[in-house]
């Protein structure tokens, strides 16, 4: 039987938000010419949306390591 694989921590997710965040909005920049053009670049809000979401993660977890633990 297979062992469960660890949870992703917030700061990971939260980077990885980021990451697809960022490649969405400059993926226009590169992809100039090609049938993925128009895809990537209609797609902008859903790159702001992630970039917002993994800086929200990524504050929400660097809180959580400030707080002294009860």
């Amino acid at each position: 039987m297979a062992h469960p694989k660890r949870q992703l921590r917030t700061l990971e997710r939260g980077i990885l938000c980021l990451v697809i965040g960022a490649a969405v909005l400059l993926g226009p920049r590169f992809l100039q010419g090609t049938r993925w053009f128009e895809m990537v670049a209609g797609a902008y809000l859903v790159g702001w949306f992630a970039v917002v979401l993994g800086v929200a993660l990524i504050v929400v977890e660097l809180v959580k390591r400030g707080k002294p633990r009860q």
